[in-house]
């Protein structure tokens, strides 16, 4: 069914859920979401519908603002997860039902049960008695005709449980012995009391109140698995561990090098499960209470435990994922130099510092190799070419890598006078590595070896880091909604853009990226945003989605250069022709927007949200909401860990921030520590709260351990 985008909707008739559902599945999911997010049901409503027809996030958070009541990208991407979990649920619930009915077995409360629950949790519990299980124990029981004894021990109104054992002793059905009859019976009241709803909510609650995580090192691996010596012999509570603590013990077990546990009580947990189950004080009760143990041990405990660690892990993750993403985004979102002619130098010693001249653009025009350090170092001759290339190039910037020997490079960089002031940066390497031996660099420079690539990435990463960065393949793997999100807030240069950035912006994706690219070649670029609607496959949906993160500079159309969507032009010609200019007189003139009254601009479809958005494009068109870069050096007289002494005050670039710290790089080839105790003179939550990725800081060292290769630092001066 299609259903245009800005046309019908009302706060009164907005609720629905993706059409793309089964019919079981096709409910109001919009109030659900509403309450639990806090937001309002009817906007809700509208951002499933825009998601069903195959809007995307940064779309909808920016030119939708009147249909979701502003809400922001993170708002926007909360109702999608919300969406996504609630129609799993749904589909797990009807796949429960329709097993169970099948097997006959179905009542009209238990199916009422399953539709009511909340969690899949609780449709697993429902669904746990009924679930195709492999040959248990139980199950052998039952086949000797055992259950109607485990009913009647579980009943607990018989004393004499031997005579009543006696009536199933069966030898032609396996039962050769009273004894054998009440194992059978006890296996079956075990299973019982596993798949019991109440006991399991206990346990789950015993173990996250009371469960202790505990870890010790395997037999033999106390050598290789030295990294983790802190936990060889570990225990803490469960619930307070924190996510990079739990993650380390689990990345530890994987590995082979400790063996972890989460347990609890057993005596309490045998308690609160006795304090369900035994009804009496008799033979039958001391039969149950044996059931009840053999369950814990056997069925109950490796069952929860499996599904404690899931969930802690799976925070766990969650806050890594959270950090990371944070991390990535002011990673891709650092201020960028521009477009400069840049000579990127990617250091090395004995295999020299391979050398490569970027055009503005980001082109190769030159590559060669120097040998300043030893064992050549040949610095006379590596002067000389650096200085030919500087001049030949009319060279703006030198960006360094910052791994092996860029700190001995810089110095040789700033040991040569030129002419002319220039600024030489140093630039994270981190990436450059993987991006260099992908298939993508191998398909941009296929007469190019690791090196050349290697350097290529260095420079392009200072004139843009976003750009460059999203050619790295593993940044992208589990974070593209990051990705996506920075891409987009940025914008993107149509007739300059990679096809890997092109990919990321909204609407677009692979296929369209690479068609883009090769309609852009055939006809020597785009003149118009129009233009795209040529782009084989690129449709209407495309369009819409992808033109108003598309800029065009110098193109046909001024506001072609600007964040203001090809849908919303004609507002800008009414404007224009209001104050008798043309609409190119308007960008960037602060006189003209001044005298633009907003709310005489309000149509329909366009509100007054949309219209503010408008002028302050108009104002700022195309504006980049990245910092503007500025240089920075190291301390000269600190090269090496060694150097360090404590009480130094250093420059330092914030290279990592975890849920405990920062790593802070001070240019000794090993970051230092600052924890979240050393950041500011208040207590922090968040590291987040006081620094981000690539801040320049300055820190003083607290400690230097050189055999561990460690170093705390404060940021409290």
């Amino acid at each position: 069914m299609e259903i245009e985008l800005r046309k019908g909707y009302s706060k009164e008739n907005t609720y629905f859920c993706s059409s793309k559902l089964t019919p079981m599945q096709n409910t109001d999911f919009a109030p659900q979401i509403a309450q639990k997010l806090n937001l309002a049901a009817h906007h809700v409503g509208n951002v499933i519908r825009l998601l069903d027809e195959g809007a995307t996030i940064p779309f909808i958070a920016r030119y939708r603002k009147e249909m979701t009541g502003t809400m922001n990208e993170e708002n926007v991407a909360a109702v999608q997860h919300r969406l996504e979990q609630l129609t799993e649920l749904q589909k797990r619930k009807e796949s429960v039902i329709a097993s169970i009915r099948e097997q006959e077995k179905l009542t009209p409360e238990l199916e009422q049960k399953i539709l009511n629950a909340k969690t899949l949790q609780e449709v697993e519990d429902l669904y746990l008695p009924y679930k195709p299980k492999r040959r248990t124990r139980a199950a052998i029981a039952r086949e000797k005709g055992l259950e109607p004894l485990a009913a009647q021990i579980m009943a607990q109104n018989v004393d004499f449980v031997d005579r009543l054992a006696a009536r199933y002793v069966n030898a032609g059905k396996g039962v050769n012995d009273v004894e054998e009859a009440l194992q059978g019976a006890k296996d079956i009241m075990a299973e019982w009391v596993s798949e019991n709803i109440n006991g399991r909510n206990r346990i789950r609650k015993i173990f996250h109140l009371q469960g202790d995580i505990s870890s010790a090192v395997v037999k033999g691996k106390e050598d290789e698995g030295k990294t983790y010596q802190q936990y060889f012999d570990f225990r803490e509570p469960i619930s307070q561990a924190p996510s990079h603590r739990l993650l380390a013990l689990f990345r530890a077990e994987e590995e082979g090098m400790l063996k972890v546990k989460i347990k609890v009580d057993d005596d309490f947990v045998l308690g609160s499960l006795e304090s369900i189950f035994l009804k009496n004080d008799n033979a039958s009760s001391e039969l149950v209470r044996e059931a009840i143990a053999d369950s814990w041990k056997r069925l109950l405990e490796p069952s929860i435990e499996t599904e404690i660690r899931n969930y802690y892990k799976e925070k766990a993750d969650e806050t890594a994922i959270r950090v990371f993403a944070e991390n990535l985004k002011q990673l891709l979102l650092a201020a960028p130099m521009g477009q400069k002619r840049v000579l990127a130098i990617d250091p090395g010693f004995r295999t020299g510092c391979k050398v490569v001249v970027l055009s503005e653009t980001g082109a190769l025009l030159h590559n060669e190799t120097i040998y300043p350090h030893p064992p050549k170092s040949d610095t006379v001759g590596a002067t000389r070419k650096i200085k030919s290339l500087m001049d030949a190039y009319r060279i703006k910037v030198i960006a360094i890598g910052n791994g092996t020997a860029g700190r001995e490079t810089e110095d040789f960089i700033r040991s040569i006078k030129f002419d002319r002031d220039l600024m030489a940066v140093m630039v994270s390497e981190s990436g450059a590595s993987v991006y260099s031996a992908s298939k993508i660099a191998r398909d941009e420079f296929p007469d190019y070896d690791i090196t050349v690539r290697g350097a290529v990435s260095i420079g392009r990463r200072l004139m843009d880091p976003l750009a460059e960065l999203v050619k790295i393949d593993k940044l992208g793997e589990s974070l593209d909604q990051t990705v996506v999100s920075c891409v987009n807030a940025v914008g993107v240069e149509l007739n300059t853009a990679s096809q890997q950035l092109l990919s990321y912006v909204s609407g677009v994706g692979p296929t369209l990226a690479s068609n883009i690219i090769t309609y852009r070649e055939e006809h020597g670029g785009f003149k118009s945003r129009k233009q795209l609607h040529e782009v084989p496959r690129l449709g209407d949906k495309a369009f819409e989605q992808c033109a108003g993160f598309l800029r065009i500079h110098n193109g046909d159309n001024p506001l072609d250069q600007s964040a203001v969507h090809p849908e919303s032009y004609h507002i800008v010609e009414k404007m224009a022709k209001k104050l008798n200019v043309k609409v190119k007189d308007l960008i960037g003139n602060k006189e003209l927007i001044a005298k633009i009254k907003p709310e005489e601009f309000v149509e329909k479809d366009f509100g007054l949200e949309t219209i503010n958005d408008i002028l302050s494009e108009l104002d700022k068109p195309g504006r980049d909401p990245r910092k503007t870069f500025e240089a920075f050096e190291f301390d000269k007289n600190i090269r090496t860990i060694n150097d360090l002494r404590v009480g130094m005050n250093l420059n330092g670039i914030v290279t990592n921030i975890t849920a405990f710290g920062a790593f802070v790089d001070i240019g000794v080839h090993q970051d230092g520590l600052v924890h979240i105790s050393q950041m500011a003179d208040h207590y922090i939550k968040d590291p987040n709260e006081v620094v981000h990725l690539n801040q320049k800081v300055k820190v003083k060292v607290l400690e230097v351990d050189v055999n561990r290769n460690r170093i705390s630092l404060t940021m409290k001066l």
